[in-house]
């Protein structure tokens, strides 16, 4: 099921990018990164269709993988900070996420956020953006759940997609088994339209 963000929640947060002004493509983001053996196999998959993302990586996972994360880097994609680990802001106050984010910011240099899970207050929406561009997503894939078939996965992914959204899919185990079958069907179709 394609999940759009209602038109009140940008209205709140004014300074989230949650599509992308061109009418001709779509963006792909992947949170959650690097993961040995998940990573490789989506940026070959990406360089199979021409195609180029953005990275939202974890600070923890850049520091475990480092040669992972600059391969993302030398293969032309861009990265972005997704924390450095995997911090719900609605669960802590902004100073204990704005260090976490500047823990991953070490490590993963880049002008572009993602919050991780969605969740973040106002005052860490405010805090965030005087450094960081907080890019959200108009389509999600919901590839990370386990009780939603790589076939729905997929057809909830491509329903309704047109140009200057923003994909969000995972790089992580978790969601190998429809990002597997999601990643590369979703290249054929947007490449054929």
């Amino acid at each position: 099921m394609k999940i759009k963000p209602w038109g009140f929640i940008r209205r709140l947060f004014p300074d989230m990018i949650w599509e992308i002004d061109d009418p001709y493509g779509v963006y792909l983001t992947f949170d959650d990164g690097p993961t040995p053996g998940i990573t490789e196999w989506i940026l070959s998959t990406l360089k199979q269709y021409d195609a180029k993302a953005t990275f939202f990586v974890l600070g923890k996972n850049a520091e475990m993988y480092p040669d992972l994360h600059q391969r993302i880097l030398d293969e032309g994609h861009k990265i972005g900070n997704h924390t450095y680990s995997h911090q719900k802001g609605l669960t802590m106050s902004t100073e204990r996420y704005l260090e976490d984010i500047d823990l991953a910011a070490d490590m993963v240099h880049t002008e572009l956020f993602r919050p991780p899970y969605a969740r973040i207050t106002r005052p860490q929406v405010r805090a965030v953006a005087k450094r960081f561009r907080i890019v959200m997503w108009s389509v999600l894939s919901r590839d990370y759940n386990r009780n939603l078939s790589p076939k729905k996965c997929l057809r909830g992914t491509i329903r309704g997609l047109r140009g200057g959204d923003i994909i969000s899919l995972h790089d992580s185990a978790k969601s190998f088994r429809n990002t597997s079958y999601v990643l590369p069907a979703l290249l054929r179709y947007a490449r054929e339209r």
